[in-house]
C-alpha cells in the first residue's frame, strides 16, 4: 500500500501561518492535526446548530398543531356518518356476494 501523502498547506498570508503554527505548537500537535481538528470542530458545531434549530422548529410546529383542531379533522358527527356509510357499504357487498 502506498504511503499516504502529506497535506499541502499553503498560506497566502505568512502571519496567518505563523499564528496557526503557534496555536498548534501550544496545543502540542502538528500543523496538519491542528487544522483538521479545527475543521472537524467547526463542522460538528454547524451540524449541532442545525439540529438544535430543527428541534426548536419541530417543537413550535407541534405546539401550533396541538393548539387547535385542524379544519381537516372530522367532527364527531361527520365521523359517525362515515362509519354508518361504511357499514352500509359492507352490508351491500355481503348481500351481493350471497
Amino acid at each position: 500500500m502506498p504511503e499516504p501523502k502529506a497535506m499541502n498547506l499553503r498560506f497566502p498570508d505568512p502571519q496567518q501561518r505563523a499564528a496557526i503554527a503557534a496555536a498548534a505548537a501550544q496545543e502540542g500537535v502538528s500543523l496538519q492535526e491542528y487544522i483538521l481538528s479545527a475543521a472537524y470542530a467547526r463542522a460538528t458545531a454547524v451540524e449541532q446548530r442545525f439540529l438544535d434549530g430543527f428541534k426548536e422548529s419541530m417543537t413550535r410546529s407541534g405546539t401550533a398543531f396541538a393548539a387547535e383542531p385542524s379544519s381537516t379533522d372530522p367532527s364527531p358527527e361527520q365521523r359517525a356518518a362515515e362509519q354508518q356509510a361504511r357499514a352500509e357499504l359492507q352490508q351491500q357487498k355481503r348481500g351481493q356476494a350471497a
